[in-house]
């Protein structure tokens, strides 16, 4: 990012990997919604203030990058990275989380999830964990109050999904 706007760097990353990390990754809607705009006015108000734990992430940024690149590195380093950046972000607004979101963050890694983020608009949205598959039944149990969204890396951009809640089967959100 810059004044000027930002620039991709895409992450090349074999396919074999790829389907590995795919298959560590389990995503649990929270139930909890918010809008983005009341959560970034104040986290905006904040940058400033913040810059050295904005400095330590973006400086992850490369770590991830590269633990997701090179096939020697231990991809479970992406999961623990997921953790720290999480508890780095949490840091530079109170708006980030909720009491809620850290209780189910909390409980996913007590279950045996290496990591999280929050996806969506803060305090709501979904919990995506980084869990190793022989832990996985372990998360699901502990999140059996919540929705598992299945879901898998597209290869060909983004494409407009239809849901309809009738049409959901839970016991087939909870196979891979």
């Amino acid at each position: 990012f810059s004044n000027k706007g930002y620039h991709v760097n895409p992450i090349i990353i074999n396919p074999e990997r790829k389907e590995r990390l795919n298959d560590n990754l389990m995503l649990f809607f929270t139930g909890f919604t918010r809008f983005s705009a009341d959560i970034q006015s104040g986290v905006a108000s904040l940058m400033s203030e913040k810059h050295k734990q904005l400095m330590k992430m973006l400086d992850l940024v490369d770590e991830a990058q590269c633990i997701l690149e090179d096939s020697n590195k231990d991809l479970d380093d992406f999961g623990r990275l997921l953790d720290t950046t999480w508890r780095l972000k949490r840091e530079v607004g109170s708006k980030i989380t909720s009491g809620s979101i850290d209780e189910l963050y909390e409980r996913g890694l007590k279950a045996g999830a290496l990591g999280g983020k929050l996806l969506g608009a803060g305090g709501g949205g979904f919990l995506l964990f980084y869990v190793q598959p022989d832990k996985q039944q372990s998360v699901r149990e502990e999140f059996s109050d919540l929705m598992e969204v299945p879901f898998k890396f597209e290869n060909s951009g983004t494409r407009v999904i239809y849901y309809t809640p009738e049409a959901f089967d839970k016991s087939s959100s909870v196979e891979r």
